[in-house]
C-alpha cells in the first residue's frame, strides 16, 4: 500500500535470462522518455517485436546501463531471482530550519518495476514465455501512456522552472534485490 502523497506506478515483469538486460533497459528508457520534460532526442528499442521509446543521451544510457548491470549481477550472484528497480522523480523545495535555509528533494512520482527471472525449459515453453513477456511489455507501455496522459499523471508534475537540462527535476534509479539496495 502506498502511504506516500505521490503516485506509485507498478510494472510487473517475468523475464528470461537471455532478455533480462534488453527488457529492463527498454522499460527504464521508456519511463524516462515519458518523464524527463527537457529536450529529449528520441530513440527506439525493439524487444520481442515490441517497439519502445527511449532517450538518446550518453548520461542517461550510462545511468540505465549501470542500474541494469547492478540488477543483473545481484541476480546472478545471489539466491534471489526477484528484485525491483525503482525510479523516483522529485522536485527541489526550500527547507527552512532554524539557522539554515536548504533544499530538500520531495518525490512527486515513483515507478516500481518488479522483475522476476525464470528459465523456460523447452522450446515450446520459451515461445509461450516470450509471448507473455511481449504482452507484458505492451501492457507496460499502455500503463505509461495512460498514466502520463491522465489528469492525475499530469497534475502531479511540479511547475517547470528550469528547462536548461534534459530533466528539470532530480530523479534517481534504485535497484533492490532481497529487500536490500544494491549499489550501481
Amino acid at each position: 500500500m502506498n502511504t506516500n502523497n505521490y503516485p506509485v506506478i507498478t510494472i510487473d515483469l517475468v523475464l528470461d535470462r537471455r532478455n533480462t538486460r534488453d527488457v529492463l533497459t527498454a522499460v527504464l528508457h521508456s519511463i524516462l522518455f515519458h518523464r524527463l520534460f527537457g529536450t529529449v532526442k528520441p530513440k527506439t528499442f525493439e524487444v520481442l517485436d515490441v517497439t519502445m521509446p527511449g532517450v538518446d543521451d550518453p548520461e542517461i544510457k550510462q545511468l540505465v546501463d549501470s542500474r541494469v548491470d547492478a540488477f543483473w549481477k545481484a541476480m546472478e550472484g545471489g539466491i534471489h531471482k526477484r528484485g525491483q528497480i525503482i525510479v523516483t522523480f522529485s522536485e527541489k523545495r526550500p527547507r527552512k530550519t532554524w539557522f539554515i535555509s536548504a533544499e530538500e528533494e520531495v518525490p512527486w512520482e515513483q515507478w516500481t518495476i518488479n522483475a522476476e527471472i525464470r528459465q523456460p525449459v523447452t522450446d515450446k515453453d520459451r515461445h509461450a514465455f516470450d509471448a507473455e513477456l511481449a504482452s507484458a511489455l505492451t501492457k507496460s507501455l499502455q500503463t505509461m501512456l495512460t498514466h502520463t496522459s491522465s489528469e492525475r499523471g499530469r497534475s502531479v508534475v511540479p511547475l517547470i522552472t528550469n528547462a536548461q537540462s534534459i530533466s528539470p527535476f532530480p530523479y534517481k534509479i534504485v535497484v533492490k534485490v532481497g529487500g536490500s539496495e544494491i549499489a550501481g
